[in-house]
């Protein structure tokens, strides 16, 4: 087979694109996979491509821009030029940017691929029937925001007409099965980067390192946490620093510029900027819980987890898809209340004065990161093209009811 891949990619700052180079990383080494063809955004620095070991070709077309308004006819002329066998999509709401128009014209892009007779996956991270599009920095106003709602509706029936379209919550698809009548959706979980050998629950010297990680200003508001340490340091001898890992989000530019002026008063308070992919392991390694600073949640989180992947204990809030993954796929950490600086200073605090609950909670989601790995996410899509190619071949319709073999493991696992 070969595959094409439409998504963000190193040194990409685009949302997705950390999720993107794990699924290269893996398909790379599935047998069926003959050559993979990257169709990504334009960056000045070339693609991180460095893997270790085997594994098929590996060739990038830069075809798009973010916010470019000729995304649709750039990519689509990429895939007739490239000729795959079969096309996966990585998307979100804003993939291709953040601007109205050029954000839709993008989700076009599966409907499009699938009348070129190109099987088509679509993985689609966020649906908006689930997205706060005030918290989410759409917009405030109620009206704009039922217009935005009718035009996401047209939007997602465009990616509802890739053959198959993957949601990683078993909610998403039954939303979406009713509202649009559609019997083309599959649940693939969002599965976890990278599965190291146990790592050490043990923290390094220094003072115990409390992380966010992410891309902050719209659902992700990093005060919260500030405050919420302060308010530990106030009452407890803890030695903390804390430690936002990450960039503004595409909706909120100067976010964190403007956090850091603010509470430039606040000891031991470290902003990272962009976090390379080979810098992740050791940030995650020191961490002594990560934290999720959010108000609303828009699809699974690969934060939780690049978490367990490392064995840290987490805190989050009780809230939405991200309470939801948590149960379906076996994580554990402390729950908060959004917004609420002392509840949150209470589930960091429990943590940190608990050495025996911290490393519980690590192995923990270690184990559950380990149940998913990414090797057997990409191993489902495959299972999936294979389906489609066969209904093509014998000119049937797709029957998702008849689920391929390694989705049952997964789901009853």
């Amino acid at each position: 087979m070969k595959l094409a891949i439409v998504t963000a990619y190193p040194p990409s700052k685009v949302t997705l694109t950390e999720y993107g180079y794990h699924l290269v990383k893996h398909f790379r080494l599935q047998d069926e996979v003959t050559e993979l063809v990257l169709l990504t955004d334009v960056t000045q620095s070339p693609k991180d491509l460095a893997f270790s070991g085997a594994g098929c070709p590996i060739s990038v077309e830069e075809c798009w821009n973010f916010n470019d308004y000729r995304n649709l006819f750039k990519v689509a002329r990429t895939l007739r030029k490239v000729k795959p066998d079969a096309v996966l999509f990585n998307l979100q709401f804003l993939k291709f940017g953040d601007k109205k128009v050029p954000a839709a014209l993008g989700l076009m892009l599966p409907f499009v691929s699938r009348s070129m007779g190109i099987p088509t996956i679509s993985l689609l991270h966020n649906i908006l029937e689930k997205v706060d599009l005030d918290n989410a920095g759409f917009t405030k106003n109620k009206w704009l925001q039922r217009i935005y709602n009718f035009i996401g509706s047209m939007l997602t029936r465009f990616v509802l007409a890739s053959d198959v379209l993957a949601v990683t919550i078993s909610k998403y698809k039954g939303i979406l099965e009713e509202k649009y009548k559609v019997r083309n959706v599959a649940i693939i979980p969002h599965g976890s980067f990278e599965t190291p050998p146990e790592p050490s629950y043990d923290l390094p010297e220094g003072p115990l390192q409390v992380m966010a990680f992410g891309k902050f200003g719209t659902y992700k508001k990093v005060e919260v946490l500030i405050e919420a340490v302060a308010a530990i340091r106030a009452r407890t001898r803890l030695d903390i620093e804390i430690v936002i890992a990450g960039t503004d989000s595409p909706n909120t530019p100067g976010y964190l510029e403007g956090v850091a002026k603010r509470y430039a008063h606040i000891p031991q308070l470290r902003f990272t900027g962009y976090v390379a992919e080979e810098d992740v392991p050791r940030l995650f390694g020191e961490s002594a819980v990560v934290i999720f600073p959010y108000t609303s949640t828009t699809g699974s989180s690969g934060v939780l987890h690049q978490a367990g992947s490392y064995g840290r204990a987490v805190a989050l809030p009780d809230l939405g898809d991200l309470a939801t993954l948590v149960r379906e796929e076996g994580y554990q950490g402390e729950f908060f209340e959004p917004e609420n600086v002392e509840s949150l200073a209470n589930a960091i605090q429990k943590i940190l004065m608990d050495g025996a609950y911290r490393r519980s909670l690590g192995i923990q989601n270690y184990k559950a990161a380990c149940s998913l790995p990414m090797s057997k996410i990409a191993e489902l899509y495959l299972q999936y093209f294979k389906a489609i190619q066969m209904a093509k071949d014998t000119q049937q319709k797709l029957n998702l009811e008849e689920k391929p073999e390694l989705e049952e493991i997964l789901i009853t696992r």
